[in-house]
């Protein structure tokens, strides 16, 4: 089978991203091959794919829907594994290139979907109250987020300000103090549905084109003044990291799970009659600016599985479009963090540290109850053999001293303004 060239591990996840060559400007879709890359900008000014994939961005591709998916994920392997010479003339090396925004995102909602996260974080703010607000195990909670602030994966995070309440009982107006990362699996859908019309929950799952890690970056100081009554604002809006490969969501047919017994059973239009949770395993890596001066490599804070969100993506899809509300190409969806029950298994360092009351110990005898200025996150995650990419970040000072210092993270996505 190609001569060995690609591997059965590297066929099984033909991941989508869209990148630029050394030295050039045009962005151009390809598909993950280990550390490398098959151009299908090239494979379709060719003929040997469909024109949607000489476009810039995903967009056209996903919109297409999956007959359109389902035969250029055979195309694809087909190239790769009967007819190499061709395939192997539209290859090239990861190094050097440039990972852009992989579509446009439309709109983006993040979800509350993990129990263990849920009970972790009520605790912490509710220590004499049950830890669940009352529609919890009812419905999927969720709030609408912003999508222009959506980045790539290795872009550079501005440090965000705003209102926080200081100890003191004085509002006032600077950099977060608690600055945290949130560990996230997010789905992006492909094709719309129509205005006014809700999506089964039988149905809702043939809209999703693939899967994304994401980092929702959190500002807690901040979140904390501005939350009440109408939820997250400047405390998320400011940065959410996603990686540069899309896996196509059938690349984890293998990895589906029914997901955990839900107590008490969910009206009708959120029960369950597939199995659309994700065995997935998940990590968080974290290194910081002194670590990178030495040479140190990123330590893992948690390691933890995605099997036992207690809602699934098809409950939360169907929640959200139960009042009519049309899904669109490009939308992104996120879990919400995922956290486990024991240490270890933490997706944000609001849980890890209890608040900012057990600090984490990194090398060289640093220490994190929060984020700080240079402070890198790394996410990962696998199913089965199916790699996701990675959702890396790095933290800069303050927005005053990054406009200082004239510098700009990687160019993410284009933009009109």
């Amino acid at each position: 089978m190609n001569g060995g060239e690609v591997s059965d591990q590297e066929l099984a996840g033909l991941a989508y991203g869209v990148f630029s060559l050394p030295g050039g400007h045009r962005r151009r879709i390809g598909v993950r091959l280990g550390t490398r890359i098959l151009d299908l900008a090239t494979l379709a000014d060719a003929g040997q794919v469909p024109e949607q994939l000489a476009a810039p961005s995903l967009d056209a591709f996903m919109a297409a829907g999956p007959a359109v998916w389902n035969e250029v994920r055979r195309t694809v392997t087909r190239l790769v594994v009967d007819r190499w010479p061709v395939a192997k003339s539209a290859v090239v090396d990861t190094e050097g290139v440039t990972m852009h925004l992989p579509f446009t995102v439309a709109d983006y909602v993040d979800f509350y979907s993990s129990l263990h996260h849920a009970v972790n974080v009520g605790r912490i703010f509710r220590p004499d109250a049950d830890p669940l607000p009352p529609n919890w195990r009812h419905l999927p909670v969720g709030y609408h987020g912003r999508s222009g602030s959506v980045v790539v994966s290795g872009t550079e995070i501005p440090w965000p300000s705003g209102q926080r309440l200081d100890e003191g009982g004085d509002v006032s107006f600077g950099p977060s103090r608690r600055l945290d990362f949130e560990l996230e699996v997010g789905f992006v859908i492909g094709t719309c549905s129509t205005f006014g019309e809700p999506v089964p929950i039988d149905q809702v799952m043939d809209h999703v084109f693939g899967v994304v890690l994401v980092n929702d970056w959190s500002a807690r100081d901040i979140q904390a003044w501005e939350y009440q009554p109408l939820g997250p604002f400047l405390g998320k809006s400011f940065a959410t990291t996603i990686s540069a490969w899309v896996v196509p969501l059938d690349a984890f047919e293998a990895v589906r799970v029914p997901g955990p017994t839900q107590e008490p059973e969910p009206l009708p239009y959120l029960r369950r009659h597939h199995p659309w949770g994700l065995d997935l395993d998940l990590t968080v890596k974290l290194r910081s600016a002194q670590m990178r001066a030495r040479g140190l490599d990123p330590v893992t804070i948690c390691r933890v599985g995605f099997a036992e969100q207690y809602w699934t993506v098809a409950q939360q899809l169907a929640h959200l479009t139960s009042n009519g509300t049309p899904l669109r190409t490009g939308d992104l969806v996120a879990s919400g963090t995922v956290s486990g029950p024991g240490p270890g298994q933490l997706g944000s360092l609001l849980e890890a540290t209890r608040g900012g009351v057990e600090p984490l110990l990194l090398p060289g005898d640093e220490t994190r109850t929060f984020l700080q200025p240079g402070d890198e996150v790394i996410l990962e995650g696998q199913g089965g053999t199916v790699r996701l990419g990675e959702a890396r970040g790095t933290v800069t000072s303050t927005p005053a001293a990054r406009r200082r210092a004239g510098r700009r993270g990687p160019r993410s996505r284009r933009s009109s303004c």
